[in-house]
């Protein structure tokens, strides 16, 4: 299972616009963690829904396997 890691601002792939809505509290804990660093709020999400996407990919894989 890959560690999330706050990513540094990659070039621009190809992308779409997708409106979606933050509790404000995720909000501020997102700007918090990415305060200092080169790395924007929409790339801290991306990142994070790739890492969350590998996981399950892995998860479905050993839960495959177990069966």
């Amino acid at each position: 299972m890959r560690k999330f890691k706050i990513p540094n601002v990659p070039k621009v792939p190809v992308s779409a616009t997708k409106s979606i809505r933050f509790p404000t509290a995720v909000i501020e804990q997102v700007e918090e963690a990415i305060r200092g660093k080169d790395c924007t709020f929409t790339a801290f999400v991306v990142e994070a829904v790739r890492v969350a996407l590998e996981n399950l990919a892995e998860d479905e894989e050993n839960q495959k396997e177990r069966e």
